[in-house]
């Protein structure tokens, strides 16, 4: 076995935050194993300690930016 940490998957609306519930939009997997989710909010608290102590960042907070794109409408 790698020490290479396996690919992670897109957070969905089902990921919830560890801390309140909320969609998770972050993942923390930590050096030893297991992982933290996050809400935007939450993550911004809790990802400068997380990544000191060794931990990989997912970051998808930008999705919250994001248009979301619209149907083509019929002519």
């Amino acid at each position: 076995m790698t020490g290479a940490l396996a690919p992670t998957k897109p957070l969905t609306a089902v990921d919830r935050c560890d801390r309140c519930g909320a969609q998770a939009y972050i993942r923390a997997c930590l050096p030893l194993g297991g992982e933290l989710l996050f809400c935007a909010h939450h993550g911004r608290r809790h990802v400068a300690a997380l990544r000191d102590k060794g931990a990989e960042i997912q970051d998808e907070s930008a999705r919250l930016s994001e248009t979301p794109s619209t149907a083509t409408s019929e002519r």
